[in-house]
């Protein structure tokens, strides 16, 4: 091993010393730190030749044909996303706090710029019942405040039903889930389950948007047209990351499958509903030790919600000794 390569790894495991439980970013990565790179939006070839790799595999991993990217949160795409897609009739899925906050985004639009007409607020139960029909129905896939997966087949075929396009808060679940090409349109950020490093977002589509919103930062269209400094940097951290992304991702399945192990006693989802991402338990959980960062979940909640990025550097090399350091 060279003198460069032993001491970027050596950095990497102090730097992995505090040990988490959230849900992004995950564990810092060597490739990570090596894809980045002094870099330009404009005339730069060399990190134009960077953003169309990792934005191309991202619309791979998605299945979608068109990607905007963004320098800020999830929450900025998803911003982004309801103020220049959603029109007409709206159907949003509740399932706790981020769909919450999919819902104040559609008050918002609607009350602000008028192409949502009306906005129904239910759950799946209530919305496989509805009849008639909507121009979109709106959910998150992985609802990390409750610890659940909403079921992706189910959205689709209430969608198909409702004669709507499918959208979806995609922040928890794309790297990891499976079938985002079932929904139109998703937003996400760079910092959960594809990896990167916080700092930038993405919406990936198939079909233009037709609201033309009348905002310089909030109007999709100059963002694709690059009007404004893009998120450089965390597209160069991605750049060596994409090219191992199922390698990576292993270590969360792995962490998965050792916490649902140790605390099945107390495991609150079935197994169709659990996201890869994180685990809903009803027992409180403890930390063994000072380095340790658990998540305090947004929503209302008696138990506690635990993430299993902590291992990612270690890829499928991961084997959930972390699970070890909470009780």
């Amino acid at each position: 091993m060279s003198k460069s390569n032993s001491s970027i790894k050596n950095l990497i495991l102090k730097k992995n010393k505090k040990v988490l439980f959230t849900p992004g970013p995950a564990s810092l990565l060597k490739e990570n730190i090596i894809g980045l790179e002094p870099c330009f939006g404009r005339g730069d070839i060399q990190y134009d030749k960077i953003e169309k790799f990792v934005l191309s595999k991202i619309k791979k991993i998605t299945g979608h044909e068109k990607i905007a990217r963004f320098q800020g949160s999830g929450s900025l795409a998803l911003e982004i996303m309801t103020l220049n897609f959603l029109y007409g009739s709206v159907l949003i899925i509740k399932s706790g706090y981020y769909s919450d906050r999919l819902y104040n985004m559609a008050i918002s639009a609607k009350n602000n710029y008028n192409f949502i007409k009306k906005i129904i607020y239910i759950d799946i139960k209530d919305a496989e019942k509805l009849t008639g029909s909507f121009d979109w129905v709106y959910s998150c896939y992985t609802e990390t405040s409750r610890g659940i997966k909403l079921p992706i087949k189910k959205l689709k075929k209430i969608s198909k039903k409702l004669k709507s396009k499918l959208m979806l808060d995609a922040t928890a679940s794309v790297g990891l889930e499976d079938n985002h090409d079932l929904a139109d349109v998703i937003g996400f950020s760079s910092c959960k389950g594809l990896f990167g490093l916080t700092g930038g977002s993405f919406i990936c589509y198939n079909q233009n948007q037709k609201n033309e919103i009348n905002s310089f930062y909030l109007n999709l269209e100059n963002h694709l047209n690059k009007k404004m400094t893009g998120p450089y940097h965390t597209i160069c951290s991605l750049y060596e990351v994409l090219k191992r992304h199922d390698d990576f991702k292993q270590s969360v399945f792995v962490n998965k499958k050792k916490f649902l192990r140790k605390f099945s006693n107390y495991i609150v989802h079935p197994l169709d509903l659990q996201p890869n991402i994180c685990t809903y338990s009803k027992k409180k959980i403890f930390k063994l030790k000072k380095n340790i960062i658990l998540y305090k979940s947004r929503g209302d909640i008696k138990g506690s919600i635990v993430s299993h990025l902590g291992e990612v550097h270690l890829g499928k090399k991961a084997n959930g000794k972390i699970v070890n350091s909470i009780k």
